[in-house]
């Protein structure tokens, strides 16, 4: 897919769009529905070397696609779409293998949402994947580059909120969330728990479409604390968590729920309402990985 400038309507770049829309975050602040099941635990993911390839009625869909090209393509951006695209494109490879895919990471930077679009704007990547919209300054450099740019809406994703698996705290509200990562509450003894310094961890709000949605529905657009730790990926920041008793993050819950080295808390409007982001008893990590804790999918829908 070429992004020179030719006579005629400008090429057009695809962006495909996972909407993040903050899982019970999300339930409580405006509602939405969704549908499926939990994929598995991210890191799982990455260390197969032959993800397990959909029912065969996927691959027969994909059969039915006309005029599919050939060729290499790069794409990139969010790593919210891990877990779609490591069983996902095996099942393209398998039945169209002259259309190839290659995930490409940033020269400079982390992958993320915002770095995956930035590529695409460079000409770096056929296609990219978000879990944020295009923003209209993104389309107007596409415009001014002599191309154009489309999102596609593909799925509805939710955000869980992660915790040390030894912390005393079961839940939290929506705004002492918002006051955690405000830099307002930085003592766990302020919200009921022990006297334990927070240490709130994030990915940098330029590259994920995670963090955008945070800052923009949790935070009411206002910015970062100036404490809270800025991580280049969910995979260490849910290591960090795991290992510091008083750390907290926010990440796609199908990334952090199946998890063996954090604890997802309960989110809700008010302390009597805190609705659970597990399906059934809460697996603890002494358990796992012989058993690992499942999406509350009735929740989140």
């Amino acid at each position: 897919m070429s992004l020179t400038p030719a006579k005629g309507p400008p090429p057009i770049i695809y962006i495909l769009v996972l909407a993040c829309v903050g899982g019970l975050i999300w339930f409580f602040l405006r509602g939405s529905s969704s549908s499926g099941q939990a994929p598995q635990p991210l890191a799982n993911q990455i260390a197969r070397q032959e993800p397990a390839l959909p029912q065969t009625g996927a691959a027969e869909t994909f059969r039915t696609i006309p005029g599919v090209p050939a060729g290499v393509f790069n794409y990139g951006g969010s790593t919210t779409w891990a877990p779609i695209r490591l069983k996902v494109d095996p099942v393209i490879q398998k039945v169209w293998p002259e259309f190839e895919l290659r995930y490409t990471d940033p020269i400079i930077g982390d992958p993320g949402s915002g770095t995956g679009i930035r590529m695409l704007l460079d000409n770096q990547l056929s296609f990219s994947q978000s879990s944020r919209s295009v923003q209209p300054e993104e389309y107007e450099q596409a415009r001014t580059r002599g191309f154009e740019i489309q999102e596609i809406p593909v799925a509805i994703d939710g955000i869980a909120v992660a915790v040390n698996p030894n912390l005393p705290v079961e839940g939290l509200t929506v705004d002492q969330l918002r006051r955690i990562y405000l830099q307002e509450i930085t003592n766990w003894q302020q919200v009921g728990g022990p006297n334990l310094p927070i240490t709130p961890y994030s990915r940098d709000p330029s590259a994920g479409g995670t963090v955008d949605f945070f800052i923009e529905n949790v935070l009411g657009d206002e910015p970062l604390g100036p404490g809270v730790v800025i991580t280049p990926n969910t995979t260490l920041s849910l290591r960090e968590v795991g290992q510091d008793p008083g750390g907290i993050y926010y990440a796609s819950a199908p990334e952090v729920i199946p998890q063996c080295t954090v604890k997802a808390i309960a989110i809700g409007r008010r302390p009597e309402e805190l609705i659970s982001p597990y399906s059934g008893t809460y697996i603890p990590p002494e358990n796992c990985p012989a058993q690992r804790n499942q999406l509350n999918v009735a929740a989140f829908r």
